[in-house]
């Protein structure tokens, strides 16, 4: 007769992979939680008229209409306003790019009198909010002539403080050698920014391009102090102008809601490799 005592059952579970098991299932649940209104929003903008006032909740309708997406894109001009949106978003990336790595280079790899005073300058303006800015700025843009423009809406929102900010923390850690080298070379300080750094910052760059055109797309106040025809308008302002001519029909709201986001989602599903680069690289050079 053996005296070897046979594991018990729970000796024979590895803690570790009770414990791993257990961070995933709080992950993908925390996950699900914000998943849980984009099915919402999906569930509704194809139920039929009567599930949406039903008391009882309709996960899954019984019978799936494209009433309300048929209504959207026949009694509006959304196409217009997308449009708009597109060409706003768009431009104001585009703005953001080239002038916020022009500064930040200048910032950080030209030798200028003042630069530490103007990068305190923009550092600071962080703490001021953004609505303290709203009737000087609407004077300015109306002084300008840009009312009912799109560079009226444009040009303000490219003079945010965080675009330099982040660049100028990427162009510092970029290693002196290869300048130096590049220098010696004959590259001038252009051609080092053109032909070196912007190719090496790519990522960054494309995380700027992603943030700064998502928080555009959903500006809401500025483009519609600006924009004073129906025509002009952004998707954001046209969604609520849908809202207010159509009482209380959650299915229309949301088969345009749906519409207007689909594009971000896009974006993102292209852009989200060099989003993650830009985080690690972040995170590895502190």
């Amino acid at each position: 007769m053996s005296n070897r005592s046979e594991p018990s059952v729970a000796g024979r579970i590895d803690v570790g992979s009770i414990r791993t098991a257990g961070v995933y299932v709080a992950l993908y649940g925390t996950a699900f939680l914000f998943v849980v209104p984009y099915l919402w929003m999906l569930s509704t903008s194809v139920k039929p008229r009567d599930q949406l006032f039903s008391q009882v909740p309709h996960w899954i309708p019984s019978t799936i209409t494209f009433e309300w997406y048929r209504q959207v894109l026949a009694g509006s001009i959304i196409e217009t306003w997308m449009l708009n949106t597109i060409l706003i978003a768009t431009a104001t990336t585009v703005i953001v790019l080239v002038f916020d790595s022009l500064i930040a280079f200048s910032l950080t790899r030209l030798d200028w009198p003042g630069k530490n005073v103007v990068l305190t300058v923009i550092v600071a303006s962080f703490m001021v909010p953004a609505y303290v800015n709203i009737v000087p700025l609407y004077t300015l843009v109306a002084d300008l002539g840009l009312l009912s423009s799109y560079w009226g809406v444009v040009l303000p929102l490219t003079a945010g403080p965080l675009g330099v900010f982040l660049l100028v923390q990427f162009f510092r850690d970029f290693p002196d050698e290869i300048e130096e080298a590049a220098r010696l070379d004959g590259f001038s300080s252009l051609q080092i920014y053109l032909r070196i750094l912007l190719p090496l910052m790519k990522s960054p760059l494309t995380a700027l391009a992603l943030f700064t055109f998502v928080t555009t797309w959903n500006q809401f106040l500025w483009p519609l102090l600006v924009l004073q025809s129906e025509g002009s308008y952004t998707l954001a302002i046209g969604l609520v102008t849908l809202t207010s001519t159509n009482v209380f029909q959650p299915g229309l709201t949301m088969a345009a809601t749906l519409i207007a986001s689909l594009p971000l989602f896009v974006v993102f599903l292209l852009l989200q490799d060099y989003l993650i680069d830009a985080v690690q690289i972040q995170g590895t050079t502190g």
